[in-house]
């Protein structure tokens, strides 16, 4: 087994180019909760067909399904910071423009569904190019705290700043949260434009070109599946993440259903979500610096198993708020710890791909979460998705343990993790 020795107490400078990086994140971010929110409202305004308005919600998955491993192989064939930029040009370009049409009032289902498409498709080399990105920017040292603060600030500007916003906005004008996105993305593009790393360029792999994508994707798949703790961590995430979309995908059933709520209570348990996440942003350096990377996820997966337990069995709203306080809590403990171990285990050189496979993998696994748990709450009840969450968040923890096992065995290996 393979030791990487940790160092999770060092911040990063907000001086210079890991701020720009920041600030170009929480900015997207914002931009992309006012899109995200109101993507939805317009296909239920364009058609009565449930299978259309749910379809714009899958355009957020099945690019990375088709394209996911694709863009982590261009991500890792070309100069990063220039793929980020330039796909956040072409995504303001693209949400300009369809701010126009919508405005005018031309807008269709089909081309919502484009767009929708097409920037999810962009997404997939924009995140795996960020993903390898970063330790070109900062120390291996400080990449723990980078990360918790990106996710933090990203928490921050979709949950308490885009959601308050939202209805302000769309009372101005129905093309008006498109425009601000598209403004947000040209935005980001000036800051990650300007962005200077330390030593000159990220390299890229000499040989990278001279060999054909379907390689390099199969390099990047194999050596994942090489390295124990990150095997085990992609399958854990990839069983987790069934359990989420099918809690996530289902929600809205389950306040107003199941517990009998309105559209308000149901707004307050999204709050609660991303309060618990703000506040695992700020947890989780000190939770790895305790216990490791890994046993840091293998903790959050077991305490995240209490709280969706208790909302699939405890009829009571004040259930519901606190247990997501404390699922999304542990939920960004177990994020952020994910992509810094993905970040420190990785080649350079391949960092793109195997964060595409994870992603691929995960991601894909969300979507067919989602469909899982419509079918549950058709067949058991509408609190059986929370139930079955608690079901896989709890075999995914099983799927850690042989791993934090293994490194509790191995003086070797006493700091790693």
């Amino acid at each position: 087994m393979i030791g990487v020795r940790e160092s999770v107490g060092v911040a990063p400078a907000w001086r210079g180019g890991f701020g720009r990086l920041w600030t170009a994140a929480v900015v997207s971010r914002f931009g992309d909760s006012l899109r995200n929110a109101a993507m939805p409202l317009l296909a239920a305004s364009l058609t009565d067909e449930p299978v259309l308005v749910a379809l714009v919600s899958a355009c957020g998955y099945v690019p990375w399904i088709l394209f996911g491993l694709l863009g982590g192989a261009v991500a890792d064939r070309v100069d990063q910071r220039r793929a980020m930029w330039t796909v956040d040009a072409v995504r303001a370009v693209v949400l300009g423009v369809f701010a126009v049409v919508v405005a005018r009032g031309d807008a269709s289902i089909g081309l919502l569904l484009a767009v929708a498409f097409t920037l999810t498709t962009l997404q997939t080399v924009f995140d795996n190019a960020a993903t390898a990105f970063l330790p070109a920017l900062l120390p291996q040292q400080a990449l723990g705290s980078a990360n918790a603060r990106l996710q933090t600030g990203q928490q921050i500007a979709g949950g308490f700043v885009a959601a308050p916003l939202m209805p302000v906005l769309l009372a101005v004008g129905v093309a008006v949260p498109y425009g601000v996105d598209a403004a947000t993305y040209a935005v980001a593009t000036l800051l990650i434009l300007s962005i200077r790393i330390p030593g000159g360029t990220a390299p890229v792999p000499s040989g990278s070109r001279a060999r054909g994508l379907r390689a390099d994707i199969g390099d990047g798949l194999r050596t994942l599946w090489r390295d124990p703790p990150l095997r085990a961590l992609c399958l854990a995430t990839t069983v987790c993440n069934v359990g989420v979309g099918a809690l996530i995908a289902t929600l809205v059933l389950h306040v107003t259903g199941w517990l009998g709520a309105g559209s308000t209570v149901y707004a307050l348990a999204l709050t609660s979500y991303s309060l618990g996440s703000v506040a695992g942003g700020f947890c989780a350096g000190r939770i790895a610096a305790r216990f490791g990377r890994i046993r840091s996820v293998c903790l959050a997966g077991a305490v995240q198993f209490v709280p969706l337990l208790a909302i699939g069995t405890v009829r009571q709203v004040w259930v519901l708020l606190a247990g997501l306080v404390v699922f999304g809590l542990m939920g960004l403990v177990w994020n952020v710890n994910q992509v810094t171990l993905m970040q420190e285990r990785s080649p350079s050189e391949m960092l793109g791909r195997m964060s595409a496979a994870f992603r691929t993998l995960t991601i894909g696994a969300a979507a067919l979460g989602a469909l899982l748990g419509g079918a549950a709450a058709t067949a058991w009840g509408l609190n059986a998705p929370a139930l079955c969450a608690a079901a896989l968040v709890g075999l995914s923890v099983i799927v850690l343990l042989p791993v934090v096992r293994a490194a509790d065995s191995s003086p070797a290996d006493e700091e790693a993790f």
